[in-house]
């Protein structure tokens, strides 16, 4: 492994516009994608031992990186759960989706999660793993202030996943919903529910697909679920009202949204 580059280094707290990943998977991921995103890593000894193909190309760029105790791991972190590694990095950029995105995703067919209001970012991470595992291509986060971002915590449960999704926003969640179903599209909103217990018969021809998932104490709001092509309650035994929203998820999207359907 090269030399770390000296220590006339920042602070390894991030500052605005930072990002901590967390976990050798989620560091590993980021920088199969993004590289250049890197602004810091630090990591422990045993990690250490892992990452020299990532601490060469640091040093070639001249950021920062160095091995640290476990007590400053943690503080950088911010956490007790830093995997042995933490990458301070630019974050992902998340775009609106726009009347030409929509336009593309009808004429691939694609595959879309929408997400309206989710509250816990433990939560939004690890709904991302499930996407990525299923090979779901798009995210859609509505645009509320209040809801969970893709911020650290999630990044560090959702395991890399992050990097293998597109990530979008929309500020008018029922009005995309509208401009779905206009290009020929199929939206399901899952209901907690009142909701039809198996989806109706897909529309023919390679159209996009979607699946919509509401807060996690209130689900879908009045306007988004009236917008939804169908809407769909997952069956249960009834011994608890509902899913938590990131099982609920899962299952949503292996039936209606995964790879080989």
């Amino acid at each position: 492994m090269p030399s770390p580059v000296p220590a006339a280094a920042p602070s390894p707290v991030p500052a605005a516009g930072e990002l901590r990943l967390c976990g050798l998977a989620a560091v590993r991921a980021r920088f199969q994608r993004d590289p250049g995103s890197f602004q810091r890593l630090y990591f422990d000894a045993a990690t250490g031992r892992k990452v020299g193909v990532l601490c060469r190309v640091l040093a070639q760029a001249k950021r920062i990186y160095r091995q640290v105790g476990g007590d400053e791991l943690e503080r950088i972190a911010g956490s007790v759960h830093h995997g042995g590694i933490v990458a301070v990095v630019t974050p992902a950029v998340v775009r609106p989706v726009t009347a030409d995105i929509v336009a593309g995703w009808a004429r691939e067919g694609a595959r879309v999660l929408l997400l309206e209001g989710i509250g816990n970012a433990h939560n939004l991470g690890a709904i991302v793993r499930t996407v990525a595992f299923l090979g779901v291509p798009h995210l859609v986060l509505a645009g509320d202030a209040a809801a969970a971002q893709p911020n650290d915590a999630a990044h560090r449960v959702a395991e890399g996943g992050f990097e293998h999704v597109a990530l979008w926003r929309a500020a008018d969640l029922p009005g995309l919903i509208r401009q779905l179903r206009a290009a020929g599209g199929e939206v399901i909103g899952a209901a907690t529910r009142g909701g039809a217990m198996r989806p109706g018969a897909r529309p023919p021809g390679r159209v996009v697909r979607a699946v919509v998932l509401g807060n996690e104490e209130h689900g879908l709001s009045a306007a988004t679920a009236a917008a939804c092509s169908q809407r769909v309650t997952l069956p249960g035994s009834g011994r608890v009202e509902s899913l938590n929203v990131s099982v609920a998820a899962a299952l949503m999207l292996w039936e209606y949204l995964r790879d080989n359907k």
